[in-house]
């Protein structure tokens, strides 16, 4: 097995000809890039691990390129730097022009630009109609409708799809063979049902699974933490029949020692509820969608959590 660097980085697809299943938005998109001068805006959506940034960067490469680098394309993700300040500050300098002769524009690609503020969206605007004649954008969003219609008019968009589960193992398994790793059917699949459809994460998933010897069902269950997914139905059952305490340890026990997302925790509890068939089925998935929401929205996780298993004890009683 290959120790040198992230695997997800070393076989990152560098032409839109590489990028993984979404065939029709490449071909769409080749066409646009023939003619530079003619290329707009664009904006890419979908759900994560898709191909969304590195066709973006694929797109900057093959316009640009020997002239592609940090003079002539910015990569900003927005999640860290949400407001008016990185609009100001990062954007409106670096679009401005500087005389390059041998590129058609600069090329500004803003991931997760859903996070932005509406104020930074707002600002953002003025800049793409300011520096429309040498200046690209390409916006990446998990959720396009939090983009400002200015902004999204402005664009071409392209809808991303979930890869299949057969065009993620074909993939898995070119790597593994690059990387002279032995993988078998069921070690891939396990990979892919954990990843669902997340074909960075399912990469990651798979380096880090390949440390403990071969790609099997048991080593992507124990390299994943899916081994202790049995105790998140233990901790369901605690905090149904009130024991909230015991529930919460058992819970903080799987994040804190056993290094389970979150995330994780709450779609292997939603998954839990499903299996047992209760009898305030409903009731219990609206607790659990609740406080999904206020995690995703910024609230204290570990809070949001222990009160969501204090709701769940007042179900039976």
């Amino acid at each position: 097995m290959s120790e040198t660097g992230m695997w997800v980085e070393k076989y990152r697809p560098t032409k839109l000809s590489e990028i993984v299943n979404q065939t029709e938005i490449m071909g769409s998109l080749e066409a646009l890039i023939k003619d530079p001068t003619d290329m707009p805006h664009l904006m890419f959506s979908g759900s994560a691990g898709v191909g969304k940034t590195t066709t973006a960067i694929c797109i900057a490469r093959q316009i640009l390129g020997e002239n592609y680098n940090q003079n002539s394309v910015l990569e900003l993700n927005a999640s860290d730097e949400r407001g008016i300040g990185m609009v100001r500050e990062k954007v409106k300098k670096f679009s401005k022009w500087s005389g390059f002769a041998d590129i058609p524009f600069k090329i500004i690609i803003l991931d997760e630009a859903d996070e932005m503020t509406s104020d930074a969206q707002t600002a953002l605007r003025r800049v793409i109609e300011e520096t429309a004649k040498f200046c690209r954008f390409i916006f990446i969003a998990n959720n396009i409708s939090k983009i400002i219609d200015p902004i999204q008019s402005r664009c071409a968009t392209f809808k991303f799809t979930t890869i299949s589960e057969e065009d993620i193992i074909s993939r898995l398994g070119e790597i593994a063979k690059k990387e002279k790793v032995k993988a078998d059917k069921k070690g891939l699949k396990a990979i892919y049902d954990y990843s669902e459809g997340d074909l960075r994460h399912a990469i990651n998933l798979m380096q880090a699974t390949a440390s403990l010897g071969e790609i099997t069902e048991e080593n992507v269950k124990s390299s994943a933490g899916l081994t202790k997914t049995s105790d998140v139905v233990d901790v369901l059952k605690l905090a149904l029949s009130g024991k909230v305490l015991e529930a919460r340890e058992k819970m903080i026990e799987l994040i804190k020692v056993y290094g389970m997302s979150e995330s994780d925790f709450l779609k292997y509890i939603n998954s839990a509820v499903f299996k047992s068939k209760h009898d305030k089925l409903s009731d219990i998935l609206e607790v659990i969608a609740k406080y999904d929401y206020r995690i995703l929205v910024g609230a204290n996780s570990e809070i949001q959590l222990s009160a969501m298993l204090a709701e769940l004890a007042k179900i039976e009683k």
